[in-house]
């Protein structure tokens, strides 16, 4: 295969959702696994619900993902500008050429002309489309409209015939134009519509595969009929599935979080997001699940995308987030959650420094629990701070209980005469305690447990116990005792 030219081409009406990042993923995986190029061009002809906000927000996502293109906004490149609301004369052109070239014509039709037509052809006849009332004008009658400044849109001259494509995902698809109307390209305010722009950016960007979401499978024969006329050859199409919610509908904000950036905020990896967005809808073959960026390149194919739709699952999403928080280094996982312990107080700089193995060690003990960054805050921070609180129902339940307080007291008693404070050593205390004093281990464990972290569930109680250090261990429980 030649490299090959895709382009990924938001309207910034919106933030970059899940289901635009996942087209831009297979666009950006197709390009670099070919050696191709990957173009970004930002469709803001809708200048009422277009802004700059959201372009910087479709950038922000698209590198928080990782999926730099090798042209479009801040780069540039050949075919600049990347921007359609700064290439209308370009599509003015190609429609006046168009028009000059018999494949389109001028049409002078109000809207109200328009509907009182269609109203009237669908009450005697159940159906209507454009009825080519002006494509039957004279030159006299266009000309005088033109002298008496009417307002006219360009509509296309649909042909005979059928229109077929090789979709890549699909197989053949064919459309009788029978059943397509004359459509406007160019409007009467001059502004190109959908079909037009894309087209003649896509030519003139030479751009050689098409990949993109189910739901413009029906704009492809308009705008395959408008390659043939503009005599510019066919892209290869690939029409990917939609993304579903878990109640097979299509997934909106009722879901939850769609805005890509939303899942950043809430503590998700890029590397986790992107694994779970390649394998919806796509599949490589075989068992494997957890892939890096670059096993995704090396295994991509347009070949595995699958024809049905697929389904987001939150849950799913929290595996995938959780075996990659495993799979980083304690020095890379330190970086990306600094941010979140600064946010909440519990930052130390002597993480970096004299404490950064006792940091590595907290860090490893709350990877199994942890399907967010930001779990190591919430579930870590009797970890990090001095002080904790207690959940009340976990108090009531294992500490407020007969003869605890001198359970507790005699454990920190027999603790403060270690001479290693370690999970060995701490657990053979505990045990021996319970045994003299003829009470349950694990009742006891569940009191400590409370006592030194405030919650009823925490990772192992004696690592927990190992870390907290001997001094913390015994203030907090000296506090339970006071609790009681």
């Amino acid at each position: 295969m030649s490299s090959p030219r895709v382009r990924f081409a938001p309207s910034p009406t919106g933030y970059l959702h899940v289901g635009g990042a996942r087209t831009a993923l297979f666009n950006w995986l197709f390009a670099r696994r070919h050696g191709g190029v990957f173009v970004l061009r930002i469709e803001d002809t809708d200048v009422e619900r277009s802004s700059q906000d959201m372009v910087d927000g479709i950038l922000n996502g698209l590198r928080w993902l990782g999926l730099d293109w090798d042209e479009g906004p801040k780069i540039d490149g050949p075919y600049a500008p990347y921007f359609q609301s700064q290439r209308q004369e370009r599509y003015r052109a190609a429609a006046e050429r168009l028009v000059a070239d018999g494949r389109a014509y001028y049409c002078y039709c109000t809207p109200e002309e328009l509907k009182v037509r269609r109203e009237a052809a669908e009450a005697s006849a159940g159906g209507w489309k454009y009825d080519r009332m002006c494509c039957a004008l004279s030159a006299d009658e266009i000309a005088a409209r033109v002298r008496s400044g009417t307002p006219r849109a360009v509509r296309f001259k649909v042909p005979e015939g059928v229109v077929k494509m090789d979709d890549l995902v699909h197989g053949a698809i064919e459309f009788d134009n029978a059943h397509i109307e004359d459509f406007v390209i160019l409007r009467s305010d001059r502004h190109p519509t959908y079909h037009l722009s894309v087209v003649a950016d896509d030519v003139e960007m030479k751009i050689t595969h098409v990949v993109r979401g189910d739901d413009h499978i029906s704009n492809t024969p308009k705008q395959i009929l408008l390659y043939l006329a503009l005599g510019a050859p066919l892209p290869m199409f690939a029409h990917v599935p939609l993304i579903l919610g878990v109640d097979k509908k299509r997934l909106s904000k009722r879901h939850g979080a769609t805005s890509v950036m939303e899942y950043a905020k809430r503590g998700y990896l890029p590397e986790a997001m992107v694994n779970f967005l390649a394998l919806l809808g796509w599949s490589p073959g075989g068992n494997t699940e957890v892939f890096s960026r670059d096993q995704l390149v090396e295994a991509f194919a347009l070949e595995g995308i699958s024809g049905g739709n697929a389904v987001f699952n939150p849950e799913k999403l929290d595996w995938f987030n959780q075996q990659h928080i495993a799979r980083l280094a304690p020095e890379e996982l330190t970086r990306r959650i600094r941010p979140l312990l600064e946010a909440a107080g519990l930052w130390d700089d002597e993480f970096l420094a004299a404490r950064h193995a006792w940091l590595f060690a907290v860090l490893e003990l709350l990877k199994p629990r942890a399907r967010r960054l930001d779990d190591f805050v919430s579930q870590g921070a009797f970890l990090f701070a001095d002080r904790i609180e207690y959940e009340p129902a976990s108090v009531e339940k294992h500490l407020k209980v007969e003869g605890m307080a001198a359970h507790l007291a005699a454990l920190d008693t027999a603790f403060s005469g270690l001479t290693d404070f370690d999970a060995v050593s701490t657990e053979a205390a505990l045990r021996g305690v319970a045994e003299a004093r003829g009470v349950k281990a694990g009742a006891l464990i569940h009191a400590v447990r409370v006592a030194v972290t405030g919650k009823a569930v925490s990772p192992g109680l004696f690592e927990v116990l190992a870390l907290v250090g001997r001094r913390r261990v015994h203030e907090r429980v000296a506090a339970a005792r006071r609790l009681i």
